[in-house]
């Protein structure tokens, strides 16, 4: 087995090219507001002045499965509810160190939340603003088990020596031509094109899935910065699998739990009523891949997203 100390991990550039094609299923999404009368996919007034793309750099951590010789017990696990959407899985704030924390084995989604536009959103709280012409959704309270226990969900984004192995990647968000939206989108983007999907660490650390020529089990942490414009109609979005929660300002926003096809969740910012105009905040992301046999991954973002200092990395690996 390989040792923690070895700290020459590998970088795996992301940055191929995308041609974005507004509407793609699979994969995740952020997006950058510049005006808050600006619609989707429309030129803002500043457009002219942003980058072309953005690099973002973050920490990929590989898993065995839980059928081999120390696999991890979360990891190609069927949840006892059966598979699909579950919600209450983490707790709504982030640990003094910034990781996710267990609240409950999870409780399965049979309606989505939306806002007034259909998209789905997470279930509005005491920090979360309800808005006009949002639909209420619902839980089947009867369906849980998405996870085991704490001990084993505090190593999902955590570097442990003899559980996971880690590395660097990076993500390349590119500006769609004509608008303020940033992109990364497995389904566009060359090298995840090649890949057959999110799979940023085939045939690397622990190798491939069992029988398979992918590596379907692992984490990836993304920490990142922006400054917080009221009037831009600043928004986030994902679309993907499976597991991922993402904080700003260390709440939750988006509650993407449980082993699943792709879903999307979105985040307006200007729910958050606490968020102060012109202030800097960070945004956590976090994502798991647990189960064949896709990987689907797209963040589209109208927020002036920046890396910051990444997470602690005195166990990378080889």
């Amino acid at each position: 087995m390989q040792q923690a100390n070895a700290h020459n991990s590998k970088r795996f550039s992301r940055a191929g090219t995308l041609a974005f094609l507004v509407g793609g299923i699979g994969a995740m999404s952020l997006a950058w507001g510049a005006n808050a009368n600006t619609a989707a996919g429309e030129s803002a007034s500043s457009e002219d002045t942003l980058p072309e793309s953005i690099v973002l750099t973050g920490i990929v951590r590989d898993f065995k499965e839980r059928s081999v010789d120390g696999g991890h017990q979360d990891f190609e696990r069927r949840p006892s509810g059966g598979f699909g959407h579950y919600i209450g899985m983490v707790e709504t704030e982030l640990s003094e160190d910034g990781k996710p924390v267990m609240a409950s084995t999870g409780t399965k989604l049979s309606g989505n939340w939306r806002n007034s536009d259909g998209q789905n959103i997470m279930r509005p709280t005491s920090y979360i603003a309800a808005m006009d012409g949002d639909v209420a959704g619902s839980v089947n309270s009867s369906k849980t088990g998405a996870l085991t226990d704490s001990a084993a969900f505090d190593q999902w984004f955590r570097s442990v020596n003899g559980v996971n192995l880690s590395t660097e990647v990076d993500l390349t968000l590119v500006r769609q031509p004509g608008s303020n939206i940033y992109t990364f989108d497995d389904k566009h983007d060359q090298q995840f094109v090649n890949a057959g999907g999110f799979f940023p660490i085939n045939g690397e650390l622990y190798g491939n899935s069992n029988g398979n020529d992918k590596n379907f089990h692992f984490t990836f942490e993304l920490q990142t910065q922006f400054t917080y414009d009221a009037d831009a109609g600043m928004n986030f979005k994902f679309t993907g699998d499976d597991d991922v929660w993402v904080f700003i300002d260390n709440r939750l926003v988006i509650d993407i739990g449980g082993v699943h096809s792709a879903v999307s969740q979105t985040i307006d910012l200007d729910r958050l009523e606490w968020l102060e105009d012109g202030r800097d905040y960070k945004l956590s992301f976090f994502f798991a891949e647990r189960h064949r046999t896709q990987s689907n991954f797209r963040i589209e973002t109208t927020m002036v997203l920046r890396s910051i200092e990444l997470p602690p990395t005195a166990a990378l690996y080889d």
